[in-house]
């Protein structure tokens, strides 16, 4: 007999689907265009107020900018999200593993939100909203189609889930 566990009870590996590459592509965007200023213009004041010696501390955020950069990639392979037959899955972090697992039934809202950044790079959020805090979850960077597809689904099975209670 095949049940909710699949055969013999051995429960199904989920389906994970990770995050535009645009997601990515932003965050290194705005880290390139925060620290590569910010480096020049220390440079430039170092080397005039202190002495050419001290602008070589200007390099400080370039260096961290090259490590951003990688570490952005970890961080964006990390994320991803699993929709289940009773929940949500969300996983993410490199060094400390999170995964996050939301009931439809327990969902009161699902919102998609998209600043002004976000809309430039034609990516929106999923934020869900349960009555615990703690179970809050985000999936930040979706395509808006993707994002109103999953607020969609999510509300839907929220609402026959909680239909029961």
């Amino acid at each position: 007999m095949v049940g909710p566990a699949g055969p013999a009870g051995v429960r199904a590996e989920p389906v994970w689907t990770g995050l535009p590459k645009g997601l990515l592509t932003m965050r290194r965007l705005l880290l390139v265009v925060w620290l590569v200023p910010l480096a020049a213009a220390l440079g430039v004041l170092l080397g005039l107020f202190a002495g050419p010696a001290w602008a070589a501390f200007a390099l400080l955020p370039l260096a961290v900018v090259v490590w951003g950069w990688s570490m952005l990639g970890r961080n964006w392979r990390s994320w991803r999200y699993a929709e289940r037959a009773d929940d949500l899955l969300i996983s993410r972090g490199v060094l400390w593993r999170e995964e996050t697992v939301v009931p439809y039934g327990r969902m009161q809202l699902v919102e998609v939100t998209s600043g002004p950044v976000e809309r430039y790079f034609g990516l929106a959020g999923v934020q869900l909203h349960t009555a615990a805090a703690a179970t809050d979850a985000r999936i930040p960077g979706l395509l808006p189609e993707e994002a109103e597809r999953l607020r969609d689904r999510l509300t839907e099975l929220g609402e026959a889930r909680s239909a029961g209670l």
